[in-house]
């Protein structure tokens, strides 16, 4: 399988500053510039994320891909807020919208704060074990001919029948989280895993743990999505200047609570992914070739916030640090995401594409 990578929209212009770690709004124009300069910068896919507070992930996805020719939308999806009927039919529909351009990534949910916010009530286990009979239901929709019938522990319906269908059959499905009930569902269900970025020997131990899942269940192992927040510049001298300041501005927003209202949880994280970003940086800042963990300290590690810092060939040879391991799906994206993602673009992709057919020119030779 090839390499590929994923970035993430911004639907406001106020989130493409330095160290945005919040979506306040929503601006189209500034959304459709981002979406294209993904396409045209070749990027393979990006993320449509999920938040009780921000504009709806649906139809974000759905004006991506209404406004670009390739880049294919991750849409994150919560099981507990739409009943898996209607999002097959929803999702399906969209499918068809991008051509088949979909993928939908499963969010279980960490927080039991931030589920409440939309009348989710479950426990993170009873949320995990919603999602396995979730996708369950997605697929067995997607692939029927004629009505279908299910009675679980969380979801019972009677003869339901869907005329519209994905492209392709299916729509690959993501799952996420560094969790044993994450790594089960993954490995029995996902098509892809997402891991965010911790140092190469834990990062490896995660793969292992969802492939050994996978492996039990007689399923092919799901590709991995690792995600790290680059921080670039000339020389890696330069880019630990830039990724200095860049974390006085993330301190700065830490503190404005007027401007995290909605997407601030209290404590101490409750996700394992989390916990475990947090532990690394109490162990060392700066881990492997340049995988710096204060970005995550100064977040209370909120979602992918670990940087790889330096120049862009020190950050090309980072990421092939963890194809090498096992990641073929590369999601980078910048504490100042639309300027990042062009900058990627142009100084990052390339090289470590130019070394990956490099590799594979030599294996054919060989």
């Amino acid at each position: 399988m090839s390499v590929e990578f994923i970035s993430a929209v911004h639907t406001d212009s106020g989130a493409s500053g330095p160290a945005a770690a919040s979506r306040t709004g929503f601006d189209r124009d500034h959304l459709r510039r981002y979406a294209r300069a993904l396409d045209d910068g070749g990027f393979d896919h990006t993320l449509v994320a999920y938040h009780s507070a921000s504009p709806d992930a649906f139809q974000i996805a759905q004006f991506v891909a209404t406004h670009t020719e390739r880049i294919r939308p991750i849409l994150a999806h919560r099981p507990g807020v739409v009943f898996p009927t209607h999002a097959s039919r929803a999702l399906a529909t969209l499918d068809r919208i991008s051509d088949g351009r979909l993928t939908v990534h499963i969010i279980s949910g960490g927080s039991d704060e931030e589920q409440r916010r939309e009348g989710d009530y479950l426990n993170k286990a009873e949320r995990y074990e919603r999602s396995d009979e979730y996708i369950q239901i997605l697929r067995k929709v997607w692939q029927s001919d004629g009505p279908v019938s299910h009675e679980g522990k969380y979801f019972r319906f009677e003869g339901y029948y869907s005329d519209v269908k994905p492209v392709n059959g299916l729509i690959p499905i993501s799952v996420g989280g560094s969790s044993q009930d994450a790594y089960r569902v993954g490995g029995q269900q996902g098509d892809i895993f997402g891991l965010w970025g911790e140092p190469l020997k834990e990062t490896a131990e995660q793969i292992a743990a969802v492939n050994a899942v996978a492996d039990a269940a007689g399923r092919p192992h799901p590709r991995i999505w690792v995600s790290f927040r680059p921080i670039i510049a000339a020389t890696d001298e330069l880019a630990w200047e830039k990724a200095h300041r860049t974390l006085g501005v993330l301190k700065d927003q830490a503190s404005n609570t007027e401007l995290l209202r909605h997407y601030r949880t209290t404590g101490r994280p409750a996700n394992v992914g989390s916990q475990r970003l947090l532990d690394i940086a109490d162990r060392g800042e700066v881990h492997d070739r340049c995988l710096w963990t204060a970005p995550a300290v100064a977040t209370n590690a909120a979602g992918a916030s670990t940087a790889l810092v330096g120049s862009p060939e020190t950050v090309a040879k980072a990421l092939l640090d963890y194809v090498d391991i096992g990641c073929d799906l590369l999601s980078i994206r910048g504490y100042d995401p639309l300027n990042d993602a062009i900058d990627y673009a142009r100084h990052v992709l390339p090289l470590v594409r130019q070394e990956l057919a490099h590799r594979a020119a030599g294996a054919h030779a060989a």
